[in-house]
Order: structure tokens, then C-alpha cells, then sequence
């Protein structure tokens, strides 16, 4: 459960944070804006949710986390993008978003270099066609499902594979937020 950080004498928290966000759930869990920004690196996003702090719950957090993360214009989707490697690249940095990308990316096929080279082909292709970086929540899924859904999605026009874009962000964003704050 979230709950409101303790708070000193001059009415900052404890933790440096401020009064209204919610403590750590688990020993090593980020102060909230932090934990925010390493899920989605989306400045409305950090501030609107944090913002609504202090939540009675986690499952509050993560439904005010679910509709703002619902609510990216495109100029917020293309924003967050710079911050996600391709996929079958492994993310550079030791940062808790780093580490959530090369933990989403691990899967037992990693090492077949047959689907690495045709994933690689298809980074290409859809960045050529769409002007930006594959997204698809890797987590969950084989190298074979990313690369038949790489290949599926090529044939998207642009409106419905921008909604693609945008639904897949929002699964990524809450899959990390819940690993850091359990309903």
C-alpha cells in the first residue's frame, strides 16, 4: 500500500520528497516522481500523477497512472520513444528505466542470430515506413511473436499504427509501475 512519507519538522518528508507522495512500498522502491519518470519519461505524466499523491492505495496510483498514460498527445508518445532502445538492442545506462528495458527484452531466443538479424531488418523497415523506433511491450512475448507482430504492423497506416504506438506505451508503462508498486 502507498502511504503518505513521514514528515519533519519544516513539513518536507523524511525521505526529501514531498509531503504529499506516497513512500516507498518496498525497501529500495524510488520516491514516487522518480519511480514515475523511470516508467514513462513523459514530464505531464510525472506531474499530473504525482500531483494527485497522496493515494490510499497502490491500486489508486496505478488507475491514475492508467488514465493519464491513456490521455499521451503524439508530441508525449514521439517524446517518450527517445527514451526506449530498438528492440535487440540492449539499453545503455545503469538507470532503473535501462533496466527495465533489458529486462523486458530477455528471452530464450536472444542468442539466434536468424531472428536477430530479421528483427534488425524489421527496426529498419519500420523505422524507414514510420519515422521512429518500434515499441511493442516485449515482456511476455518470444522474439517470434515480436517479429510476426513487427511484420504486421508494417502494413498499418499511419493513424491505427500511431494507436498501436500509443497502447503498447501505456502496457509498458503500467507492467513497470506495478513491478514497483503491487496492487
Amino acid at each position: 500500500m502507498a502511504t503518505p512519507s513521514a514528515t519533519g519538522t519544516d513539513g518536507t518528508s523524511t525521505d526529501g520528497t514531498s509531503p504529499d507522495a506516497p513512500a516507498s512500498t518496498a525497501e529500495g522502491t524510488p520516491p514516487l516522481r522518480e519511480a514515475l519518470r523511470s516508467c514513462l519519461a513523459v514530464d505531464r505524466f510525472v506531474d499530473e500523477v504525482a500531483a494527485a499523491a497522496p493515494f490510499a492505495t497502490n491500486a489508486e496510483l496505478l488507475a491514475e497512472a492508467s488514465r493519464v498514460a491513456s490521455s499521451l498527445t503524439p508530441a508525449e508518445v514521439d517524446a517518450a520513444l527517445a527514451h526506449h532502445p530498438r528492440i535487440g538492442e540492449r539499453a545503455a545506462g545503469d538507470g532503473q528505466s535501462q533496466r527495465f528495458s533489458r529486462a523486458e527484452q530477455q528471452t530464450a531466443e536472444a542468442s539466434d542470430a536468424g531472428l536477430a538479424e530479421a528483427i534488425a531488418a524489421g527496426n529498419r523497415a519500420y523505422e524507414e515506413r514510420f519515422d521512429r523506433v518500434f515499441l511493442i511491450r516485449a515482456a511476455g512475448r518470444s522474439r517470434a511473436e515480436i517479429l510476426a507482430e513487427l511484420s504486421r504492423r508494417l502494413e498499418l497506416d499511419d493513424t491505427a499504427e500511431a494507436a498501436t504506438v500509443a497502447s503498447e506505451l501505456h502496457d509498458i508503462t503500467m507492467l513497470r509501475l506495478q513491478s514497483l508498486y503491487p496492487a
